[in-house]
């Protein structure tokens, strides 16, 4: 059996539970949760699962040295001390990501520069020869975090961020983050048993992510590729037997409704639904949220209105007093989560939410709430045995932030922009979630034994179609498609382009 080893799950503020839970669930061991990362062992299978399968993870760490350092000399030595040829060869090319909070250490470039000396002349020393940087396309990117006086230098396996899933085609304005729209939907706790909308759907993310979710799909099914798959010990014949095996994958006998006043952002959710090939799943239609009908059956809603920051909106105030209305007169015995910015816009939806959960959207402190709809009165609602907070919602509300009076309404300028996606680790000092009893943490899923065999890749919309090529003298079996399904263009590698 393969020895375990240390591994960090980067994500946003507010995901940190959510993603605990699915690293128990994948079979992760001593999953630990700190401030925007979550930590965990497991083996090389589990890394390459963790990259694959997880929802709300933004990237892979996988730590190869803890140490302390006073200055930028120390961290040169400390680093210098690894032996770089276990990872690195002459022809391979690296990058350092370097993410710093220290007094000490107070420009992130200059440290990940000296990263990268020490590599370089250990390499000069040893061979009279260096490797080269890539930023943009390295065959190794490492990471090198900093607390202070503590330093963590690890191997990135994922690469790209892993919220850039593969199957957006086209976008919109002000996109919602393929990693937050999933843990907003893992956190509502809807798990595809009824039907799911979402009225305002721009782009498509949150119904796309609400397919992946109710069908227990790989959200690694579109990626052209993971960092992990140029590295010295990649085993290719162990990461096709996780990316071929579907016996996790279930059955959706409802149905998912996105819809959007803005025709633009009405095709281009097409065409995102169609490249991750979920159409049957996945229905979307050019409506005004005002003209939304009252659902056959129970219903879950989740969306993402404006917020009056990134996209300008007339009469904002009164988009979520229709929003309110809506709800009211056409959404009843539904469950309805809104995520927005401004205390003001909640107001105007004048209904009572019966859980309010902080998170952050791109450098934004939103709320998500929630709104059980029901005829009649309250107390007529009560007297059903209809409760409108559980006792975990109720101790979940009490520990929560509220909103900040006075609020400004405009963007943090003070934040970068790529604050949410890359420098994403305050701290790696561990702590256990309130929250951790409520969502079993330490239950281990049942695993279902994987298929022996190699799936049949013409059935199921042809999903994952493949294409052999060269890896390590193995074939490794990858698909013509992968990168994002589409079902007219395949995906040409060469040219990166469909």
């Amino acid at each position: 059996m393969e020895q375990e080893f240390e591994l960090i799950a980067k994500t946003f503020m507010g995901l940190e539970p959510v993603l605990a839970q699915e690293l128990t669930q994948l079979g992760a061991n001593n999953v630990e949760i700190g401030r925007r990362m979550v930590s965990f062992t497991g083996d090389k299978e589990m890394m390459y699962r963790a990259n694959f399968q997880l929802h709300t993870a933004i990237r892979i760490l996988k730590p190869i040295k803890h140490f302390k350092a006073q200055s930028a000399d120390d961290v040169y030595n400390e680093v210098k001390k690894i032996d770089w040829s276990k990872y690195l060869d002459l022809k391979d090319s690296f990058a350092v990501d370097s993410v710093v909070f220290s007094d000490e250490f107070r420009h992130s470039k200059f440290v990940a520069y000296k990263v990268k000396d020490a590599i370089v002349d250990q390499f000069r020393e040893k061979t009279g020869s260096r490797p080269n940087i890539s930023v943009s396309n390295p065959d190794i990117r490492l990471n090198m975090h900093i607390a202070e006086d503590r330093c963590t230098l690890s191997l990135d396996s994922s690469g790209e961020s892993l919220h850039r899933r593969g199957y957006r085609q086209e976008s919109v304005e002000a996109p919602l983050n393929e990693v937050l729209a999933a843990g907003m939907i893992l956190m509502s706790g809807w798990k595809g048993d009824t039907d799911f909308y979402d009225p305002m759907c721009g782009s498509g993310t949150i119904v796309v992510e609400a397919a992946l979710i109710a069908r227990n799909m790989a959200p690694g099914l579109f990626r052209k590729e993971f960092a992990f798959e140029k590295w010295k010990d990649f085993d290719a014949d162990l990461f096709s037997s996780i990316y071929d095996d579907d016996s996790q994958e279930r059955e959706f006998t409802h149905h998912i409704y996105g819809s959007d006043v803005d025709m633009k952002a009405v095709n281009t959710a097409i065409m995102n639904v169609k490249a991750a090939g979920l159409s049957k799943d996945v229905t979307i239609t050019c409506a005004d949220f005002k003209d939304f009908k009252q659902p056959e059956g129970k219903a879950f809603m989740i969306t993402n209105p404006p917020y009056g920051e990134r996209i300008s909106t007339p009469n904002l105030l009164g988009t979520y007093k229709m929003i309110g209305e809506t709800l009211k007169r056409n959404f009843k015995n539904g469950e309805a989560w809104v995520l927005s910015y401004r205390k003001e816009c909640f107001d105007e939806i004048g209904l009572k939410p019966s859980q309010k959960i902080p998170l952050y959207n791109g450098s934004l402190e939103c709320e998500f709430r929630k709104y059980l709809m029901f005829e009649g009165g309250f107390r007529e609602f009560r007297s059903e045995g209809n409760i409108l907070k559980t006792e975990e919602e109720k101790k979940q509300m009490a520990e929560k932030h509220r909103f900040k009076e006075h609020r400004e309404f405009k963007k943090r300028l003070d934040e970068p922009e790529h604050l949410d996606e890359e420098e994403d680790i305050r701290s790696f000092k561990f702590r256990k979630s309130p929250y951790a009893d409520a969502l079993n943490f330490g239950k281990k899923a049942d695993k279902k034994p994987r298929t022996k065999t190699r799936r049949d890749f013409d059935d199921d919309d042809n999903r994952r179609g493949r294409k052999n090529y060269d890896k390590g003298g193995k074939k490794y079996d990858r698909g013509d498609r992968r990168g994002g399904k589409n079902f007219d263009r395949g995906y040409d590698r060469k040219t990166k382009k469909f």
